[in-house]
């Protein structure tokens, strides 16, 4: 871990060094809260940190196979070390590429469970003692969570679980003044996206970006959702206000979302 400004209530970010996890950092800092960068790639988080004193870095996978919790006392000691409350704790970790439901090993959606929704829990039960009236419970889902798609069944399947576990989290937490809250977007405009578009332009020999001109023709206004954008979001959540949001998925699907 690196030093930073102790003693200032901070905001614990697993997948810090991702796309989505950068902005959501990025934003946190401009609103000037401190950030304990969590992330499996060390020289990814020490790039992170490299310009910003408010940034520190704990080097982790909230993701591990079970029985296995590294992550979770590295967090705690990390948090312990910095000795201020935690104010907001997102779990931002991505999930890999499982292939269409016709494809995808079964034994992989079980993985994918245990790392979104389970990396979840490790994360909360890790800065549990911290915790204050206030404190914001924050897991990143995405659209197919309530769109399924045969396409993305490993996305599908997690973050619909996540938004069960949210609903449990705010049940379970907000006696104490804290709340649990889903952020879901749609298709983001990542390397990523680029990438899986890549492969399925590939299997499909068409160009890729006849790909992400479907992605975009998802919703309305024919756009994908920007990084930026769920930083934004995540970083609303800090507001007085948002305790209203406890328990509930927030939509950043550009309108893609068809069901009421």
């Amino acid at each position: 871990m690196t030093e930073g400004p102790a003693g200032e209530p901070l905001a614990v970010v697993v997948g810090a060094t991702g796309a989505l996890g950068g902005a959501i950092v990025r934003r946190l800092r401009g609103r000037g809260v401190p950030v304990l960068a969590v992330a499996r790639a060390a020289d990814a988080l020490g790039a992170l940190t490299a310009d910003d004193g408010g940034v520190a870095a704990c080097a982790g996978d909230i993701g591990e196979d079970i029985g296995d919790d590294a992550a979770g006392p590295a967090i705690a000691d990390a948090v312990a070390a910095w000795g201020a409350p935690v104010r907001m704790v997102v779990q931002a970790a991505g999930l890999p590429a499982l292939g269409g439901l016709d494809t995808v090993d079964p034994a992989a959606l079980g993985a994918a469970v245990a790392l979104k929704v389970g990396g979840m829990l490790r994360l909360v039960r890790a800065v549990d003692p911290w915790l204050t009236e206030g404190s914001r419970l924050v897991a990143l889902g995405g659209h197919y969570g309530a769109e399924p798609s045969p396409h993305v069944p490993g996305a599908g399947v997690t973050n619909a679980a996540l938004a069960n576990l949210v609903r449990q989290l705010a049940d379970a937490y907000g006696p104490r003044g804290i709340t649990a809250h889903l952020v879901a977007p749609g298709p983001a405009d990542t390397d990523r996206l680029r990438r899986l578009s890549a492969e399925r332009a590939a299997a499909r020999g068409v160009d890729v970006e006849e790909i992400l001109a479907e992605r975009r023709a998802e919703s309305p206004l024919g756009a994908l959702v920007t990084p930026d954008q769920v930083g934004w979001a995540v970083a609303t959540l800090l507001d007085p206000e948002a305790t209203a949001l406890t328990g509930s998925t927030l939509a950043l699907d550009m309108g893609a979302r068809r069901g009421l």
